[in-house]
């Protein structure tokens, strides 16, 4: 339900005092909707307190070794840079730090998707992106 500036004027001449003896029933409900429509800021809507580090909790080596266990038993085949999931390992071990340097800076870049084209039952195809392996990884740790 939208609020207009009218609406608000309503509202506020419904609330005096007195007034709402002499309106009617339906103008009585809709005062009464009115006034649940308030918002109070609280801990619980309050989006800093609740964003603060998650970063730093998607990047714990504990997360990344989950994300890593559910690429490689995923299996599936290499993105557009031809890495395949078993490549990762050896990968993760010489570039984890830079990896890791790069997300939490905000330089991170996904590359492209490699598509493929799936035959589907009716005879026709449909497009399929195959993100690289490093990007699966990453995307299992947000997860």
């Amino acid at each position: 339900m939208k609020i207009t500036d009218s609406d608000k004027i309503k509202h506020r001449k419904l609330q005096n005092e007195g007034d709402l003896q002499k309106i009617s029933a339906e103008q009585k409900k809709y005062a009464d909707v009115c006034a649940s429509l308030k918002i109070i800021e609280t801990e619980i809507t309050n989006t800093d307190k609740q964003t603060e580090g998650l970063l730093e909790q998607i990047l714990t080596r504990d997360n990344l070794n989950l994300a890593y266990k559910r690429v490689k038993k995923n299996k599936g085949t290499g993105g557009i840079d031809g890495m395949q999931v078993d490549e990762l390992l050896p990968y993760l071990k010489e570039n984890r730090n830079e990896l890791i340097e790069a997300i939490r800076c905000g330089k991170y870049k996904p590359q492209p998707v490699r598509r493929v084209e799936i035959p589907k039952d009716n005879g026709k195809t449909r497009k399929l992106g195959i993100p690289t392996v490093v990007d699966r990884l990453i995307q299992q740790a947000i997860t």
